[in-house]
């Protein structure tokens, strides 16, 4: 079945850096855009960012800039690279294959708390 394990959360100072990595499977992964969405406490779940299989990416307003989407199709592997983090950025990250242009297409994996906080 359709599988998606997340990783590289954790505790980081405001300003700080992270990464994350979402392993993929159950699907041919090259056939699918693949994404990142996050949830705040309190909050829906949010699109941060898409890359296409060919590599084109799209990222919500709010982390242009800032965070970096890659992919590694022999891995079945999507990254997430975080930079200049802020308290707002605090959320659990979700990865996903996205059907359209941002809309998460397959059920969710367990995700990866992310705490920005001095």
């Amino acid at each position: 079945q359709v599988q998606f394990v997340e990783s590289g959360g954790g505790l980081v100072q405001p300003g700080g850096s992270l990464g994350l990595s979402c392993a993929a499977s159950g699907f041919t992964f090259t056939r699918w855009s693949m994404g990142w969405y996050r949830q705040a406490p309190g909050k829906q779940r949010e699109f941060v960012a898409t890359i296409t299989s060919g590599g084109n990416i799209n990222y919500a307003d709010s982390v242009k800039g800032r965070f970096t989407i890659s992919r590694d199709n022999p891995k079945n592997t999507v990254y997430l690279q975080m930079n200049s983090l802020n308290p707002e950025d605090t959320a659990v990250y979700y990865c996903n294959r996205v059907a359209g242009v941002t809309t998460p297409f397959s059920p969710w994996g367990q995700g990866t708390q992310v705490t920005v906080s001095s």
